[in-house]
């Protein structure tokens, strides 16, 4: 009998979870994984009412089209994570890992160049320290377009991808329901565009004999 994995993507802003993770997404769901989502941020403070309401009916939009089994939605300030407890981020990362025990955790690049994605980082990993998430057996960072490219060109901040996943059969379906965030695609050839999610894609893909692949780097791993 194969094993049927709990996997949870962590975006800190909706969207980050297509860019960074979509077509892993559509393939662990076909495999008959659970599949959840949390995301960490939603609304901008200066946002208005019914900007607010279209935000959260994109996300319902994504989640149904996704098929994930449960999403989690923090909620916290869009921008101004800097300005929420550290302690109360973890805690509360912490307790939903408690509830739903995944198994494989995907998070956002530990040097993105969004402030809030650093914070997620640091929040996520010390929530997930083994002996508050025992049951966790890998947890992998992944890029998102327009934040990871964007950091500083240090060493430290490098993104080198050790783990990668076919998305052929689904790189399609992944730019569909990109589209959804219809206030966040960009033009082409702008980072957040058709023509550089399939770009890096095909880049992506060319590492591992592929069309279209997504890049993760494998942090912990445990068998």
């Amino acid at each position: 009998m194969s094993i049927k994995y709990k996997i949870i993507y962590i975006s800190v802003h909706p969207d980050d979870e297509t860019l960074g993770c979509g077509g892993t997404i559509l393939r662990t769901t076909d495999w008959g994984y659970d599949v959840y989502w949390l995301n960490i941020t939603s609304h901008n403070l200066e946002d208005s009412e019914n900007t607010q309401h279209n935000r959260d009916n994109i996300i319902a939009k994504v989640g149904d089209v996704y098929n994930f089994k449960e999403i989690i939605n923090f909620k916290y300030p869009d921008q101004h994570l800097d300005t929420v407890s550290l302690l109360s981020i973890i805690s509360e990362i912490s307790n939903t890992f408690q509830k739903i025990k995944p198994d494989i955790i995907f998070i956002p690049n530990r040097s993105d160049v969004h402030s809030d994605h650093r914070i997620s980082f640091d929040s996520i990993i010390a929530a997930s320290k083994n002996f508050r998430a025992p049951f966790t057996k890998g947890i992998y960072m992944y890029e998102t377009l327009s934040e990871t490219e964007f950091a500083p060109a240090l060493a430290e901040n490098a993104f080198i991808p050790n783990t990668f996943v076919d998305i052929t059969d689904y790189i399609d379906k992944k730019i569909e329901i990109m589209k959804l965030y219809d206030t966040e695609i960009m033009p082409d050839p702008l980072p957040r565009s058709v023509h550089a999610i399939k770009g890096l894609a095909a880049f992506r893909g060319s590492r591992i004999g592929v069309r279209f692949a997504e890049a993760f780097m494998c942090i912990f791993q445990r068998f």
